[in-house]
């Protein structure tokens, strides 16, 4: 693992990159929003390229930050109505950045934070605290998230946190696959249901089967256009991470798998560039939601999630 400079915000603040290398993937990790800028792999004819969407200077993530490029997301990853919720009888007011609602945090997430770094066997640790009333969100959290190359050259993301007081806490990678081949696209991913939204993307609190309707990827099929919907994983949450979901690119061969801890899975396929997002999460407006799995984290308590991205190709 090495790291080096990847340029300066208008403050001074520097954000560095880095190099995590192993059995024949290399994965590139920013300081600033600890973006996954790049992950390189080879395809069914050995040839080495990207898999993901990215840009190779810090001033296009400055520039194009709505995308979340690669980037991670917190304090509360997808939607929450009304950028409110009620915790121990206290309601919290938040940044409203999505319409009227909450999105990815707030006006100034995670994503857009330089984070403190320390090397890992095969890896980088990224770590930071988040200051009570952060985006509007109670409590001071102290929060982490290690990327490490497995053995085989998988990537996985831990993200670990801890908090002063009971807050809310829901942690995802935005990265973009773009597979390099041109599709198309096969995407199989283990989820009997899904959780339908009103006109705003917030959840209407139903968990709909996806048997005979566009969304049932449960045997793997072609993707198409026009997803922007959280998944429900037929697993739940795990201890340990479950494979869940497999996208292929039929032009290069490259194959992504996807392993987590998570019970639900946002897929969005982004209008303008060639990229799908399988965001691993709970769900959408979980803190306005009780019969969705719990995203309360209190003192004394440990948040801890992993996610795991396989590579691999055939023919």
């Amino acid at each position: 693992m090495t790291a080096e400079l990847f340029g300066t915000l208008a403050d001074g603040t520097p954000v560095h990159r880095w190099v995590l290398e192993r059995d024949g993937v290399v994965v590139r990790v920013l300081t600033y929003g600890g973006i996954v800028q790049s992950v390189r792999t080879p395809d069914r004819d050995g040839r080495v390229g990207d898999a993901v969407v990215g840009f190779d200077g810090l001033a296009g993530y400055l520039d194009c930050p709505e995308p979340y490029f690669g980037a991670l997301v917190g304090r509360y990853a997808n939607r929450i109505a009304g950028g409110t919720f009620t915790l121990d009888g206290r309601t919290y007011a938040l940044a409203r950045n999505g319409g009227p609602h909450s999105l990815h945090g707030g006006e100034r997430g995670f994503d857009k934070r330089v984070w403190d770094a320390q090397a890992a066997p095969y890896g980088v640790r990224l770590s930071r605290v988040s200051p009570d009333g952060e985006e509007g969100f109670p409590g001071r959290v102290e929060v982490s998230a290690t990327y490490t190359l497995e053995e085989g050259g998988a990537l996985r993301i831990a993200y670990r946190a801890v908090t002063d007081a009971p807050t809310v806490v829901n942690l995802t990678n935005h990265t973009y696959w773009s597979l390099g081949g041109g599709g198309p696209y096969e995407l199989r991913l283990a989820a009997g249901a899904m959780t339908p939204v009103d006109g705003g993307g917030i959840p209407t609190g139903e968990l709909r089967g996806v048997a005979g309707s566009r969304f049932d990827f449960r045997a793997a099929r072609v993707l198409g256009g026009g997803y922007d919907h959280n998944f429900v994983l037929d697993k739940g949450v795990t201890g340990e991470a479950e494979v869940v979901g497999e996208l292929y690119d039929a032009g290069s061969g490259r194959v992504v798998t996807v392993a987590t801890t998570e019970p639900g899975v946002q897929m969005y396929t982004p209008d303008g560039f060639d990229g799908v997002a399988l965001e691993t999460q709970h769900f959408p407006d979980s803190p306005n939601r009780p019969e969705f799995p719990g995203v309360v984290l209190r003192p004394g308590e440990v948040f801890e999630s992993a996610t795991v991205y396989g590579f691999g190709v055939r023919g």
